[in-house]
């Protein structure tokens, strides 16, 4: 139980925290300001702000995690009129620097009951502007004033989570239409690319990939190919005067003997030779106990986790065109069934599990290209109805295309979430 919650932890958490960082990366060179980077949802239980006024959090609940981006989608800070708020205004020293003098702005505002500040003024706000002007306006001590607001001021939250205000000219909505897709991309692409990576460390820690040369690799014991003499190394050429150019060729010749004896004509050490073999069915196909050979080259292995790779993502798609042919809910899976995917990945080792990561991270890079409003596929189709008819869709349209995708969304992970208990508690 441990071990499994442990390796689900760990496995959801590497994904969601590389693929969110993938969008952070790219926003921050279109120049677009991240407010907050977080792993997990829920209430925080880590936060550390940047230099650059990123706030990075991890969040109680290991499930999922986002970036709050200037401008993207719902991310504003509501101030409604009359809430209590309490104002700093100028920098410390240590956060002065010789071109930055804002002693007559609001550098902090807080609107959280759980934080205090020194030296701040209480104030009943007004009005306010964050994004143009760049002010607030409120009653502070039953007078009237308005403030000058720092470009870099943070606002602190009611839940107490500290973020840099967001002004026009660093939103999302700011940067041309390339950045935006190229920051919707990030995500997926960082998927891809750890999926990647996996698959190459899975060969590394497997000794080399698979060569489909027709040369035998190893002869397991007290098997047909052990008592017919077989070596590793020997080059099976031909099976029953059939040649046999590589190993695919080879397992096919085999499988299909149906249990008759087979002529091989192999070459050992430079020399033909002919020996005979009786295959034997094991696990429900002839087989006569050898293994295809290794290449454990450097570049062989390199080259080997990407061809995985590929594999994986071919694997993904020709699922994905069964679930489109003939839906069924039984061909998906949630955080449910990847818990309990966690758990047999653990109880088989280090291996399987750095192989279910790359399976997943795969998937969820091409699951999310999806065009789905609130997917980032859909709002990759947003950005490209944007750069066909030169402006982006109204913040009220737009809302309301994701608002759809939501619900579906969410919809969906209640049936596939539920379905996964059936299935698991049930069946």
């Amino acid at each position: 139980m441990i071990e499994t919650l442990i390796t689900f932890i760990i496995i959801f958490g590497i994904i969601v925290a590389i693929h969110e960082y993938g969008h952070l990366w790219w926003a921050k060179r279109a120049g677009i300001l991240v407010r907050e980077y977080a792993i997990g949802m829920g209430p925080k239980i880590f936060a550390h702000r940047a230099k650059d006024g990123t706030l990075y959090t991890i969040r109680i609940l290991p499930l999922g995690g986002y970036v709050r981006l200037a401008g993207w989608g719902d991310d504003k800070t509501e101030i409604k009129k009359g809430m209590p708020a309490s104002l700093v205004m100028g920098l410390t020293e240590s956060e002065v620097t010789d071109s930055v003098s804002v002693s007559d702005k609001i550098t902090r505002i807080n609107l959280s009951e759980h934080v205090e500040l020194d030296h701040a003024i209480p104030m009943l706000v007004t009005d306010y502007d964050f994004e143009k002007e760049l002010y607030i306006e409120g009653e502070v001590f039953g007078e009237t004033k308005r403030y000058s607001v720092y470009h870099d001021a943070t606002i602190i939250e009611e839940d107490g989570t500290e973020v840099r205000i967001a002004p026009i000219d660093v939103q999302y909505q700011s940067v041309g239409v390339i950045h935006k897709i190229l920051t919707n991309f990030g995500g997926p692409l960082n998927n891809f690319i750890l999926g990647i990576i996996a698959f190459i460390v899975l060969t590394f820690m497997q000794g080399g990939v698979p060569s489909n040369t027709n040369v035998v690799g190893q002869v397991e014991h007290s098997t047909p190919a052990y008592s017919a003499g077989l070596k590793a190394g020997d080059k099976i050429q031909s099976v029953n005067g059939e040649n046999t150019d590589n190993w695919s060729e080879v397992v096919s010749a085999i499988t299909a003997s149906e249990g008759k004896k087979l002529n091989l004509q192999i070459s050992r050490g430079g020399a033909d030779k002919e020996l005979s073999v009786t295959p034997k069915k094991i696990d429900g196909a002839y087989r006569v106990g050898i293994m295809q050979s290794i290449k454990t080259g450097f570049f062989d292995k390199v080259t080997g986790g990407f061809v995985q790779a590929g594999q994986a993502a071919t694997a993904i798609f020709k699922a994905l065109g069964s679930l489109i042919a003939r839906p069924s809910l039984d061909k998906l899976g949630g955080p449910v069934a990847i818990y309990q995917l966690s758990g047999e990945a653990a109880r088989a080792g280090l291996t399987a599990i750095v192989y279910l990561l790359a399976m997943l991270s795969i998937n969820l890079g091409i699951v999310n290209l999806f065009p789905i409003p609130v997917l980032d596929g859909g709002k990759i189709v947003l950005n490209i109805i944007e750069a066909i008819r030169g402006k982006a869709l109204s913040q009220e349209k737009e809302s309301i295309i994701t608002l759809v995708g939501v619900v579906f969304m969410v919809v969906l992970f209640i049936a596939v979430t539920w379905n996964d208990i059936l299935r698991a508690f049930v069946h």
